[in-house]
């Protein structure tokens, strides 16, 4: 994949391109050191993925992400951030982010969500702690059964269906069953909007 970097700390910027070169599926095709500078070398280098720091100076991450967006410009994106803000975190991903990571996150962790984002494939990890996210009084929860929350739990954490039937010791078909029950309980189309809306009820 071609990715683009965007952070205002240089430090963090070239220790994290020298990582990500060692991933021999990823290559860094530029640098950008404020959101101004980001827009600019996403419409001209044209990235498979962004990856992109909350907090930028001359027009912050989730700025630069909405005049993305504005424009027809679909790269993946994901976000970067230094603090825990679950508002962040939650207006980034309903701009259409695929991610929001911490900068503490694991290697690892991070080359999967890069690869995950270039196919297309959202995931959402522990940077949303339930206590900071606002609970909808306005619609009950709705009654998700044991077995449900746990494959939502691990809907939240990025796992496809196999990886949560193997987690779980399940069928893959009966996982793709909970999947649905989950979708329509929750009253959305989609896993990454299933799991947004758990978040807002405080179901995670």
């Amino acid at each position: 994949m071609r990715l683009l970097l965007a952070d205002d700390q240089t430090l963090v910027r070239q220790g994290l391109a020298r990582l990500l070169s060692l991933d021999s599926g990823i290559e860094v095709v530029g640098e950008a050191a404020t959101g101004r500078e980001t827009l600019e070398l996403t419409r001209f280098l044209q990235p498979d993925v962004l990856l992109l720091d909350v907090r930028m100076p001359q027009l912050g991450g989730l700025e630069v992400l909405q005049a993305l967006r504005a424009e027809g410009n679909a790269v993946a994106v994901v976000l970067l951030s230094t603090f825990s803000e679950a508002a962040a975190a939650l207006a980034g991903l309903r701009l259409g982010a695929y991610s929001y990571l911490l900068k503490d996150v694991e290697f690892a962790v991070l080359t999967e969500t890069l690869h995950a984002a270039v196919k297309g494939d959202r995931t959402i990890h522990s940077a949303l702690p339930r206590h900071f996210l606002p609970v909808d009084q306005a619609n009950p929860q709705p009654e998700l059964t044991l077995r449900e929350l746990e494959v939502l739990r691990l809907m939240a954490g990025g796992h496809s269906n196999k990886q949560v039937a193997r987690a779980l010791h399940l069928q893959e078909g009966t996982v793709k069953n909970h999947v649905s029950s989950l979708l329509s309980k929750l009253e959305r189309q989609d896993r990454l909007q299933a799991v947004l809306r758990a978040l807002d009820l405080g179901l995670l």
